[in-house]
């Protein structure tokens, strides 16, 4: 998931964030320094990471033309909780809903309807987390509903997922911040898209979002930190197929395209190891 705690502080966001209601965890904004996690914390994080992944693998298989984003949202909310998890993203800073559901030029935080019915060829995108024993895991997904979803919007969901996994390859005790940053930021760009700028990765744990923001693109702004075990990041480049530039709507919540162009999203929870990285939400596991 996005990192809504900067979305809330910046000045392109809704200019006073709603109070958190009581139907998830009252998360608290990650605190100062950069947990590192012992075994037993990444073995918890495994397990929420884990519902996570089973959600969106499910969602994957049932996204369909004439469904609505609410059905998805409730799919996902009742899996979560049959699990024996909390949806992180329910009631975090207000946000009403268990997913976040953008469409097309939706860029990140759009708000799943029962009215918002999905439609063949739209470019879904797809964020959740679950809170599980204290802590969290967070994932996003890309999904090109029907086969009539133009080329072009594939070939921008594939460059983005392609991106994330160039990231990830760049994760091993010792490599910094700005590795994965570049990796990402070199890939979309020899395919000629433009890397969202405004929100990041982030660490993630007890927290759902923590210290440090793991960017997708290099800045001054980002101290060049070296990656040590027991780091989890939620790692989760956003890729526009035109301008950089987004906005968000009246609803204080969903970002969309400035330009009107596709926006496609991937995202993985992992933790840092001596010569590499565990995708924690690995779907596949």
């Amino acid at each position: 998931m996005n990192l809504f705690a900067d979305l809330l502080a910046s000045t392109k966001a809704a200019p006073t964030s709603p109070p958190v209601v009581a139907t998830g965890p009252r998360i608290q904004k990650g605190r100062r320094g950069v947990e590192v996690k012992s075994a037993r914390e990444i073995a918890t994080m495994r397990q929420a990471s884990h519902i996570v992944a089973t959600v969106l693998r499910e969602i994957l298989a049932m996204a369909a033309p004439g469904m609505t984003t609410g059905d998805l949202d409730a799919h996902a909310e009742r899996r979560i909780r049959e699990m024996g998890a909390t949806p992180s993203f329910k009631g975090y800073h207000g946000f009403p809903a268990s997913i976040c559901a953008s469409i097309n030029n939706e860029v990140v935080h759009g708000i799943p309807s029962t009215k918002r019915v999905i439609q063949p060829g739209d470019l879904l995108k797809v964020d959740t987390g679950a809170y599980f024993d204290g802590y969290h895991g967070d994932s996003c997904v890309t999904i090109c509903v029907g086969e009539e979803t133009p080329e072009e919007a594939r070939r921008l969901a594939r460059v983005a997922q392609e991106s994330l996994m160039r990231g990830l390859a760049q994760i091993k005790a010792g490599n910094t911040l700005m590795d994965i940053a570049g990796a990402v930021q070199d890939h979309v760009e020899a395919h000629g898209y433009a890397v969202v700028e405004d929100y990041t990765g982030h660490g993630v744990g007890r927290n759902l979002h923590e210290e440090p923001s793991v960017f997708n693109f290099r800045t001054r702004d980002l101290p060049n930190m070296k990656l040590r075990p027991g780091m989890t990041l939620a790692v989760e480049p956003i890729l526009n197929a035109g301008s950089k530039a987004c906005r968000t709507l009246r609803d204080r919540w969903t970002v969309v395209t400035v330009d009107g162009s596709l926006s496609a999203q991937w995202e993985h929870t992992i933790a840092v190891t001596t010569d590499g990285c565990e995708i924690l939400t690995d779907r596949d596991g």
